[in-house]
């Protein structure tokens, strides 16, 4: 039986479920997701077999493909949020974690591309942690 997970952006106009389960999750530390995401990483999940259907707002989605390279990034064009896309032809369904709405199944396979991490990027453990804002 396949797995169904579903998503959207912040704003809420666009939705989407993926059938299928995810074959890997990275985390990648390199420069280009760093612009992507404004943080130290990306937080992708990716699948070979799983179906990426668009529920509402499919027209909101704006792909980018940085010219000379693979990296490419789908984002909903009203709020700015990462939505999935499918690379490589179709052959590849890669979802940002962060867009999911259902919980995400898996746990992060690897830290990738960390010889251009972030310089701030180091014992992020050791940082204080707080439940709320500041106050």
């Amino acid at each position: 039986m396949s797995k169904k997970h579903t998503g959207s952006c912040l704003c809420g106009q666009v939705t989407f479920e993926v059938n299928g389960s995810f074959d890997a999750f990275f985390l990648c530390h390199c420069t280009y997701c760093q612009k992507d995401t404004g943080s130290a990483h990306g937080a992708n999940l990716f699948s070979g077999r799983a179906k990426l259907i668009w529920l509402s707002g499919q027209d909101k989605v704006t792909n980018f493909t940085l010219p000379g390279t693979r990296h490419s990034k789908a984002f909903c064009a009203a709020c700015g949020s990462a939505m999935p896309s499918e690379q490589m032809g179709g052959q590849l369904v890669v979802v940002p974690a962060g867009s999911l709405d259902t919980p995400v199944p898996n746990v992060p396979d690897a830290h990738i591309m960390m010889g251009s991490k972030a310089n701030w990027d180091d014992a992020l453990e050791q940082v204080s942690r707080m439940d709320g804002m500041p106050g």
